[in-house]
């Protein structure tokens, strides 16, 4: 009876879908997860044959299905076929399949030969070289490869720029290898496991999910493994000795198993080799790389370093729809560096100058965990949980003798400082995506958690002697200061995110969204006078230099935005937002309250133009608020440092900022070359600035901070890359130009510094055959800088680099190399800052063993011993001229020893 009542239940429900019809709809991504277009779809049933292909957004929809035993097949050139069945006991009325992923695959079509791959195909927000239009020497690793592709350069710390800009992380198959870890991927993944790799513009997940895209993207390296790389174990291991007690020792084991991957790397060393690209932020000797430093051979590391490194990686699906990774890196980094420097400032009648010979160390703790969690729910709703820790732990020392005068006094001590610094941070990302049945209505919420603190104690002695030449006999004094210094802050803060998006009509949508942000800052200082201590008998804290502060910033933006696209060759968008923004200071030991109350009215704009299909067009426009840190708002008078007080300004506005920028691409595939051109100018309200004092007749400097309007800069730069002749000589060319218009307060007088930094480079590569490889560089960079008060001074600088490498294979067995540089310096203040240096690098290999598996490696780096000298600094704000130079290592000969192992998963 219940079987026959079950029947007729099915055979109504049956009879009804038919009657109406089913839906079916799902999404079709590549292996690096993102959305293919024009995937033919092909449904077959006992009643239909219906035929449709995939959008932009790689979603495809099917209507009015009235048969059973349905059957999918998506096809698209260049991968291979998937086929889905739907059970015939599913009778639901609308199904939603889930994604499927297409994996590449070489076609052979029978009549025709295919003469070469091409080795750049050009895409929307991605570019992809396919490896195998491109020769490697057996055993070459991922870093080795890159250096070999047009529009990509490595530096010699292992730096990945591509298309000029830094590449930020990298995937393999889709998914973060060692959390996104650059250096890891580059030096542990042998070049002959990959099939393509994809240099993408990545806006982030939120802005991928809404598909409106109006931030600056990042650039990011997606690597997809060749299909029979996919199951097998690798890994490889180096030990060095040489001179000057340089040693190295590596290791690395790494087990891909079809989606499920597992890596251990570790290394210990002190030639300033790095195993991890991340590091902590506190780090000596650290600073901002740019490209001029990849068609250079220097060490770009400053000071003797020893460093010791060990990283886990796993990664799985889970599940159908469900991927899991996770990492874990832990970074021990001993330096040691010395130097000197010059700070020249202009003062009316006061003209200051400080030299200063300085040694500092550092034993810096790094460790953090990250993972993520990516789940596709069986409605085609996404959810991501992105989690990262980070701990850093700090030992650090400064010793500083210095010399400073002005027109009457003559200032000489030492300034050391001894710090201990703990500082625990997590983050947590959180991403929901909802998916509706209506195509392209879409709500999406974003939520990310921040939780800083730190802990720092600080021990400062400060000696000095001034003699005043202004009154006869010179009168001397004696300074002391010596402070014990405790300090503990935190950073907590949230941001959400929220947007929904409703189709207008076939070709435009609207957005409604509404973002919050919320950043809590506390800080509880004391100071102790240790000689007032030894006085008293007694601790004894200094009132004027303790601090307990509380800080809030918090900002709500709500706006709308239209995007129109007619066709796959033009997308527009336009949008107007409403921020309130609220700083909020107080001071609970003296109950002062500073509050900053303002509405920011925030327009955004832009579209993207394809011509044809190898010329696009984009020009963006975004507003964007910037909050102070914590050094500009901590209401004290901090004089710890005798010579230059730092007074923080607790009533300071946040700056707010408005760029516009365009970009122009240019690519002609039949020629293998590439053209990319950008403009940006960046205007910024209330910019927070310095504002310095001195007193007539004093060497110390206060500074204080505000704000100013009148601050912009111009950013252009470009690139193109082509063959020569043929494929084996390849042209590299990149020049760029910033223009800085800078406010600052010298005196209470406002002051401007006009910087313009102009660079040119370019890049020759030569392959020939399996013998032989060259490069040659050269690059200029012209520094102009000039201030407008107390009087105008400018000053002009000009370096020049010429730089070459070439890499001799005498036989399967033998390669020889050497790499040489020459730089030109002129027009700096300081004489240490003009010097010339060359570098002469060489190195001889020799591999044995079945497949090459061992290598030994005779290297000699810094022939000339001149790197020592390369660590220099300029920096030209307000009225101030510094220049520095530290340390760096020297001439050193080396032997290693490295073993590559392999295992193949068994034929079947």
């Amino acid at each position: 009876m219940i079987m026959m009542i079950c029947s007729y239940v099915l055979g109504l429900v049956d009879a009804k879908a038919q009657s109406v019809g089913r839906e079916i709809q799902g999404v079709v991504v590549d292996t690096a997860g993102i959305k293919l277009k024009g995937v033919t779809i092909r449904l077959t049933s006992s009643a239909d044959t219906l035929t449709t292909t995939s959008s932009e957004s790689g979603r495809y929809h099917f209507k009015h299905i009235q048969g059973q035993a349905i059957h999918l097949s998506y096809s698209m050139l260049g991968h291979k076929i998937v086929s889905k069945t739907i059970s015939s006991l599913d009778r639901s009325s609308f199904i939603v399949i889930p994604t499927v992923v297409l994996t590449p695959q070489a076609s052979l079509i029978e009549g025709v030969s295919i003469i070469k791959t091409i080795p750049v195909v050009y895409g929307d927000d991605t570019i992809q070289y396919n490896m195998d239009a491109f020769k490697f020497r057996a055993n070459s690793l991922l870093e080795e490869a890159l250096k070999q592709l047009p529009g990509i350069q490595v530096s010699r710390d292992g730096t990945v720029y591509a298309q000029g800009k830094q590449v930020s992380s990298v995937l393999v198959d889709g998914k973060k290898f060692f959390g996104g870890d650059v250096i890891t991927a580059t030096k542990n993944l042998p070049a002959d496991f990959i099939k393509k790799i994809q240099v993408i513009d990545y806006f982030g997940d939120y802005a991928t999910e809404r598909g409106i895209k109006t931030e600056e993207p990042e650039k990011v390296i997606n690597i997809v493994l060749k299909d029979d790389r996919k199951q097998i174990s690798f890994g490889q291991a180096t030990a060095g000795a040489g001179t000057s007690d340089r040693f190295i020792g590596s290791v690395g084991m790494n087990r891909f198993d079809d989606g499920q991957e597992f890596s251990v790397v570790g290394s210990v060393n002190n030639t300033n080799t790095s195993l991890f690209s991340f590091g902590s932020p506190s780090g000596v000797g650290e600073r901002e790389k740019s490209l001029f430093d990849a068609t250079d051979f220097v060490d770009p590391t400053d000071g003797l370093n020893n460093i010791s490194a060990l990283g886990f990686n796993f990664s799985d699906n889970l599940a159908e729809n469900t991927v899991f990774s996770s990492s874990y890196s832990f970074t021990r980094k001993q330096n040691v560096t010395t130097g000197n420097s010059i700070l020249r400032s202009n003062y009316i009648g006061n003209p200051i100058s400080n030299v200063e010979d300085y040694r500092t160390t550092s034993d810096d703790y790094f460790h953090k965990f990250s993972a993520e969690f990516k789940h596709r729910f069986k409605n085609d709703d996404i959810l991501e949980i992105t989690p990262v820790f980070s701990y850093n732990r700090v030992y650090g020392g400064n010793g500083t003798r210095r010399e400073i005068n002005n027109n009457q006094i003559q200032n000489t001590g030492t300034y050391q400082d001894t710090s201990y610094q703990t500082n625990p941070n997590l983050d947590v990302n959180l991403l929901y995506a909802k998916v509706f049945k209506k195509p392209r209505r879409k709500f999406v919420a974003n939520v990310v958690l921040n939780f800083n603190s730190q802990d720092r104690v600080e021990d400062v002695l400060d000696r000095y002697t001034s003699i005043d030449s202004s009154v006869r006999p010179p009168r001397y004094t004696r300074g002391d200061q010596q402070y014990f210094i405790e300090q503990k802050s935190g950073t907590d803060g949230i941001k959400a995110a929220v947007s929904y998006v409703e189709p207008f009509s076939d070709y435009s949508m609207i957005e409604l969204f509404y973002d919050y942000e919320l950043t809590d800052m506390t800080a509880v200082r004391r100071v102790e006078d240790k000689l007032k201590t030894e006085e008293f008998g007694n601790r004894f804290y200094v009132d004027s230099l303790g601090v307990s502060y509380n800080y809030r910033f918090s900002s709500s933006r709500v706006g709308l935005s239209y995007q129109y696209t007619p066709n796959k060759n033009f997308r527009t968008n336009i949008g107007f937002a409403v921020q309130p923004i609220t700083l909020d200071g107080y001071l609970p030991r003296e109950a002062m309250n500073y509050k900053y109350d303002n509405v920011n009215v925030v327009p955004t704009a832009g579209f993207k133009w394809r011509l044809n299909n190898e010329l696009d067009w984009a020009v963006n426009y975004v507003g964007k608020n910037n909050q102070p840190n914590f050094t500009h708002i901590i209401p004290v008078r901090d004089n710890s440092n005798s010579q230059n007080i730092i007074v923080g300004n607790p009533e300071l506005k946040a700056e707010f900022s408005n760029r516009i920028s365009t970009t122009l691409r240019k690519f002609i595939t039949t020629r293998s070359q590439y053209f990319e051109t950008n403009f940006a100018y960046n205007n910024v309200l209330n910019k927070i600035v310095s504002d310095k004092t001195a007193s007539t007749g004093s060497t110390s400097q206060e500074t204080t901070f505000a704000n100013a309007n009148g601050y912009f800069d111009l950013k252009w730069y470009y690139l193109f890359n082509t063959p020569l002749f043929n494929e084996s000589l390849q042209l590299d060319v990149v020049g760029s130009t910033d223009y800085y218009n800078n406010i600052s307060f010298v005196n209470t007088e406002r002051n401007k510094t006009r910087q313009l930094i102009y660079s040119q480079s370019l890049q020759l590569r030569y392959t020939w055959s399996d013998y032989f490889e060259s490069l040659f560089n050269t690059n200029y960079v012209l520094n102009n800088a000039s201030y407008t008060w107390p009087q105008h001074t400018e000053i002009t600088a000009h370096s020049l680099l010429l730089s070459g490498a070439t890499k001799g294979y005498i036989s399967e067995h033998v390669t020889l190399g050497a790499e040489m540089s020459q730089r030109f310096n002129t027009g700096y203040e300081s004489t240490f800052m003009n010097n010339n240096p060359t570098i002469l690098n060489a190195y001889l290999e020799v591999s044995f063993l079945p497949n090459n598996m061992a290598m030994l490696r005779f290297q000699g780096f810094d022939l000339l011993d001149q790197n020592k000298n390369m660590g220099t600094y300029s920096q030209y704000i307000g009225n101030d001229l510094y220049e520095a130079r530290n340390n760096r290592l020297g001439r050193y000969f080396m032997v290693t020893l490295n073993m590559r192992l392999q295992k193949y998963p068994k034929k079947k």
